[in-house]
Parts: C-alpha cells; sequence; structure tokens
C-alpha cells in the first residue's frame, strides 16, 4: 500500500504550510516594528530621568503581569526538561540582557544599536548553528557574513579608532547582547514551553531580580513628577515590547525556525535609525549608513531569507 499522500492531502498540507508562513511574516514584521520603536524608546529613557534598572522593571514588570495565568499553570519554574532551554532564554532575553543593552546605549547613538544588536543575532545563530549543530551554509548565506562583518566593522571600528568618545564600549556591549538573544533564539523551542509561558516566566524572574533597584527608581520618578514618563515606558517597555513583540517574535520562531525569523531582525537598524531623526535629532552619518545597508542586506542573506521553500 502506498504511503503517499493523495492530491487532496498533499493541497491541504501545502496550504496549512503557506497559513503558517504567513502568520509567521505577520508576527515577525509586527515584533521588528515595535523593537525598532523600543531602540529609540530605550536610549531616550536611560538619558533621561530613569536609571537602567528602572527602566527594565518597567519593562518586565507587565509581562509578569498579564502573563500569570499562562506561568501559573507550569508554577514557577519549569520542568525539569526545560530548565536549561529556559535558563538560555532568560539569559538571552531577561533582565541581565535588558541592563547589558540598556548600559550601552548611554555610549552609542541609536543609528548605532540596530546593526550591532539585532543585526548580528542572526549571524551568530548561523554561526551557532554550523559549528554545533553541523549545518551547511551556501554562497549566498556566506556573502551575508562579508556583509554583516563590513557593517560591524563599519559601526565598531569607530570606538577603536576613537577610543575617547566611549562609543567602543557600547559597541562590545551591543555584541554581547546579541549573543544573549542568540541564544533565545536557538532556545525559543527547545522549552517545549507556548510563547506566552516562556515570556510570562522570564517577565516574572526579571522582575524579581530587578525590584531592589527598579522599583526605588519608580517611585523616585513619580515623586518627582515624572509619572506621565513612567507611564509612557510602562506602554512601550511593558505591553509594547514586553508582552506583544516577544509572544509575536516566539510564534514567527515556531511557524518559520529560527533562522529565518531571525532574518527579520535585520530590517529593526533601518527602522531604529529613522525614527530617531524625528524623536532625538540624531542624524546618522556616512559611517552608520554603510553600516545599516551592508548589515541590513548581510543578515537576509546570511539567515537565508532570500531561498525558497521551507
Amino acid at each position: 500500500m502506498s504511503n503517499c499522500p493523495t492530491p487532496a492531502a498533499a493541497g491541504a498540507t501545502a496550504e496549512g504550510a503557506v497559513s503558517d508562513r504567513l502568520i509567521g511574516i505577520g508576527c515577525a514584521l509586527l515584533a521588528i516594528s515595535i523593537w525598532g520603536a523600543w531602540i529609540v524608546s530605550t536610549r531616550h529613557a536611560v538619558h533621561g530621568h530613569l536609571t537602567p534598572a528602572t527602566v527594565g522593571w518597567l519593562r518586565f514588570v507587565v509581562p509578569a503581569t498579564v502573563l500569570a495565568p499562562a506561568w501559573f499553570r507550569i508554577g514557577f519554574w519549569p520542568r525539569r526538561e526545560s530548565v536549561w532551554p529556559f535558563l538560555a532564554c532568560f539569559l538571552g532575553a531577561g533582565g541581565i540582557f535588558f541592563l547589558v543593552v540598556a548600559n550601552a546605549m548611554r555610549f552609542v547613538p541609536a543609528a548605532d544599536v540596530g546593526p550591532l544588536l539585532p543585526g548580528t543575532m542572526p549571524l551568530i545563530v548561523a554561526l551557532i548553528s554550523v559549528l554545533f549543530l553541523k549545518e551547511w551554509l551556501g554562497i549566498g548565506r556566506a556573502i551575508g557574513f562579508g556583509f554583516i562583518a563590513l557593517g560591524v566593522v563599519t559601526l565598531g571600528g569607530r570606538g577603536v579608532l576613537f577610543p575617547e568618545d566611549g562609543a567602543w564600549r557600547g559597541h562590545l556591549l551591543l555584541l554581547c547582547g546579541a549573543a544573549m538573544w542568540a541564544a533565545y533564539t536557538l532556545a525559543f523551542r527547545r522549552t517545549g514551553m507556548r510563547a506566552t509561558e516562556t515570556v510570562g516566566m522570564i517577565g516574572l524572574w526579571s522582575t524579581i531580580i530587578l525590584t531592589p533597584a527598579g522599583l526605588p527608581g519608580v517611585i523616585d520618578a513619580v515623586s518627582a513628577g515624572y509619572g506621565r514618563e513612567v507611564l509612557i515606558q510602562l506602554f512601550v517597555q511593558g505591553l509594547l515590547s514586553g508582552v506583544v513583540a516577544l509572544v509575536a517574535f516566539g510564534i514567527a520562531i515556531e511557524k518559520l525556525g529560527s533562522s529565518r525569523a531571525a532574518a527579520f531582525t535585520g530590517l529593526v537598524p533601518a527602522l531604529a535609525a529613522l525614527i530617531a531623526v524625528p524623536v532625538l535629532g540624531e542624524h546618522p552619518d556616512t559611517a552608520a549608513m554603510i553600516g545599516v545597508v551592508a548589515t541590513g542586506f548581510g543578515v537576509a542573506l546570511a539567515s537565508g531569507a532570500f531561498n525558497r521553500g521551507c
């Protein structure tokens, strides 16, 4: 008896694959749109009246609260088989990751954040896949790595050549953050948990570790008359970035796979640079523009965004 699917079954399977891909693409575009604004919002906050720990607390208290029904089904800690993948997710998208990135933004303009954080993350994902998962790279992806390297050198080189401006510290922290985010992207599906459960539990433990430093900062800011700024950060950091974007990106990983979902983050640098012009008055220089273009194009190639098929 043949094991080949009937034409009707094959058609249904193909239709389901197309539906999954469209859902994944939609979720990925939603996430990167929010992250473009998040970069600008975070840099504005840490240069204003809020400390990185305070902004981080606002960032994670919302998903911890909103997604409480999801993580409460599991408990305060994941099951044994999910512990190590969850710890990788927590390190790569939780409170420690946020402090690394937020402190980096104190030294660099918003235009540098995009290429060095979401820009290099897919490169790191691909390198880990090659070295440890034995994934074979085609010529197109190898060329993409070259473009990403060009973008990173163009941006990071300024901090190396002119260390007095302090940008090199931010560049190093952003590259560290990209490696942490790559760990989150690779480990997400291995937790065996739903997107809402993983994001909610990351929010819970991040809130716990940030409360001693973050909550007093919130109280001080409100007492000093910056309550409106706190509310804005609760909305942008907590609801949009902390819940909507992370859940959407988790669904994109589930529907598209790690590499394809990561490819969409190459669009974040351009978004952040464009938003920074009217909001922060930052006009990217020639080096930043080269970095944005080279890294964005390289990420798309290296992550297989132009390939056909699954």
